[in-house]
Parts: structure tokens; C-alpha cells; sequence
């Protein structure tokens, strides 16, 4: 079968696609037919190389896709073969009481597949029956690709961590990303005002077209401005994955009693922050991975009634994985890219 490796840590050039043995189901297991893998920033990451972060090489890199259940291992129930499976991007090795509590994304062992374990850009898949969700009829393969990784960090987000209620403000940096795409819709289903930023003309019309009241010109010095008007005086929450280039402003955003949540820092690791702001305003700055995996049916349940979509830029055949890494990494990636097998 074929699969993707990433042979050394470096540029696009070191991914290759390599011919492997079939694997076989073992017990609680089910084989997938993967049909499609989506593109993420940690994808960059791991070919890249993270500091503290061992990855045995080679890899096999993709933390969420979809595909059909192919072979089901000894005492399986409850999937047929052909079925229209998610790739679950998480995975514990037990089942801690975090797990137990629904909220295994925050148990001490978790992990992501493409990360901490060989991911699923292959052909063919092995892993843990309890990993895989059911897809509705009517939702496409290569869509369902797109919405685990994403929609999960953004429910983590805004309902795991923020809590955000209905009527508040939400303020979501990069509305043209996975990240940003689905936190829009998201905090919508749950009655918010939101606003977003965006560096295009056409990023800020998709934000606008998912939901967003108002989408900023996050490269315009003025920006923040506009958005401070918008929200009356500050936003409840921003939803911040970028990182230094527009840390300060999101800082400044926030409301009295607001929560910035931050998922990553795409464009580097450190910011600051002026502490009487934050705690003469009873501001909270709160971390987030992931979120619960018991959100996916509800995300899919939505996707399936129409009120939630993922957003593709497009899909490539597993060949061009090396392009499909570069335009990601220029940033000219407008929404979720997909391999296709």
C-alpha cells in the first residue's frame, strides 16, 4: 500500500511517498480504506522538527481524515464493512478518569495521531474501533477530511475554555484558517456577535460568509480600532492561534472580565503581557489543546443539518503532499487543504 514518510526533519523535499506492507487488524481493531487527509499546521511542525519533541523516523504523518471500514479485528461490533468512517486525530492509552469524565483531551497521556503516534496518510489504517465516528449520510469524504482536527480545537476553545454564552462578543483571529473558520461557526450556533480578521480581500468575505458581523484588515495599523468599535469597549473572548504579530492587539481587545484563548502561535513562540491590564480588568489569558471527542457527533450533526461546514481550499492527490506543504507553509491556503488517495 502506499503512504507518505517524513525520512528526516527539514523542507517539503523529505516527504516521500513509499510502498509499505498491509496491516492487520488486531483485537478492538478496524482497518480503513483512507480516502482523504487533511492538511494542519502541526503537519509543518512535525516535518520541521520541534524542540523537546522525538519523532522516530520515518513517520507517517496526517492527524485526521476519513475513510471506509476495510477489515474489522476480533470482538468489533457496530461497524460494517463499507461504512463512512472519521479518523479521530486524539487517543489515550487508558481510560483515566479524564477520560471517564469526557474530557480525554486533557488526560495526562493523550496524544495526537501524525504527532505522537505514525498518523494516517496511508492508504490503509489500523487503530482502535472506539477512534473511529460514524459519518451521517450526505457529508462527502473528502469534507469529513477537514473537520475533526480543527472543529475539536476550536470547540475546546470557545466551550471547553471560554464557555462562551449566548450574546457575548467573540472576537476570532484568522478567519480564513481551519482554526479560525470553525470557531466562527461555532460561536454563531451558540449566539454570539463575532467578528474576525483577515489579510485578504477574500479571506474577509469567506469570514463574512460563515458568519462573522465584521471581518478586519488585520494589516491595516488601524484595525484594531474598528474592531474596538464594534464590540462596544472589548470583546468577551478572542480566539488567538497566531501568535507575536498579532498578540498585543488581541490583548488590548479584550474586555473587563474577557478571556483571550490561545491554541498556538503560528508566527512565534513568545509574546508579552502587561500585567495591571490584565489584572485590573479581571482578564484571563487560558491555553487550550484539542478538545473532546465527544464533540465530533454533535459537530457532524451539525455539518449534516447544514448549520456548520468545513471549508476546503482544495484537494490534491497524495502525490503532491510536497506541494500541498509549501503552499501551506506561503500561507496561500484559504481554508483546509485535503489529500486524497
Amino acid at each position: 500500500m502506499r503512504a507518505v514518510h517524513v525520512t528526516r526533519h527539514g523542507g517539503p523535499e523529505v516527504l516521500e511517498l513509499v510502498d509499505l506492507p498491509v496491516p492487520e487488524p488486531g483485537p478492538g481493531e478496524v482497518r480503513v480504506r483512507v480516502a482523504a487527509v487533511s492538511l494542519n499546521h502541526l503537519d509543518l511542525w512535525v516535518r520541521r522538527g520541534m524542540p523537546g519533541v522525538d519523532i522516530p523516523m520515518p513517520h507517517v504523518p496526517g492527524c485526521d481524515g476519513a475513510g471506509l471500514v476495510d477489515a474489522l479485528g476480533p470482538g468489533v461490533e457496530g461497524l460494517a464493512l463499507g461504512a463512512p468512517v472519521l479518523l479521530e486525530p486524539g487517543f489515550t492509552l487508558g481510560d483515566g478518569p479524564e477520560v471517564l469524565a469526557g474530557v480525554d483531551h486533557l488526560a495526562p497521556d493523550y496524544g495526537i495521531r501524525g504527532e505522537h503516534a505514525p498518523g494516517f496518510t496511508a492508504e490503509l489504517v489500523c487503530l482502535p474501533a472506539r477512534y473511529l465516528t460514524p459519518i451521517p449520510a450526505g457529508i462527502d469524504l473528502v469534507e469529513a477530511a477537514a473537520l475533526p482536527l480543527v472543529f475539536l480545537t476550536a470547540w475546546g476553545m470557545l466551550v471547553t475554555r471560554a464557555e462562551v454564552q449566548a450574546s457575548e462578543t467573540v472576537l476570532v483571529i484568522g478567519a480564513a484558517s481551519g482554526v479560525g473558520s470553525a470557531a466562527i461557526q461555532l460561536a454563531r450556533a451558540r449566539g454570539c456577535r463575532v467578528a474576525a480578521t483577515a489579510g485578504s480581500e477574500e479571506k474577509r468575505a469567506l469570514g463574512l460568509s460563515l458568519g462573522a458581523e465584521a471581518v478586519f484588515d488585520h494589516g491595516d495599523p488601524e484595525w484594531s480600532r474598528a474592531a474596538k468599535a464594534f464590540s462596544g469597549g472589548g470583546f468577551d473572548v478572542v480566539i488567538e492561534h497566531v501568535g507575536p504579530a498579532t498578540w498585543d492587539q488581541s490583548m488590548r481587545l479584550l474586555a473587563r472580565r474577557g478571556r483571550l484563548v490561545t491554541c498556538g502561535g503560528t508566527t512565534g513562540p513568545k509574546v508579552s503581557v502587561t500585567l495591571p491590564h490584565l489584572f485590573m480588568k479581571n482578564q484571563s489569558v487560558l491555553g487550550s489543546t484539542m478538545g473532546p471527542r465527544s464533540a465530533l457527533p454533535e459537530v457532524l450533526a451539525g455539518v449534516a443539518a447544514g448549520e456548520l461546514r468545513p471549508v476546503l481550499d482544495r484537494s490534491l492527490p497524495v502525490e503532491s503532499i510536497r506541494q500541498a506543504h509549501q503552499l501551506l507553509e506561503d500561507r496561500s491556503v484559504v481554508g483546509k487543504l485535503v489529500l486524497t488517495f
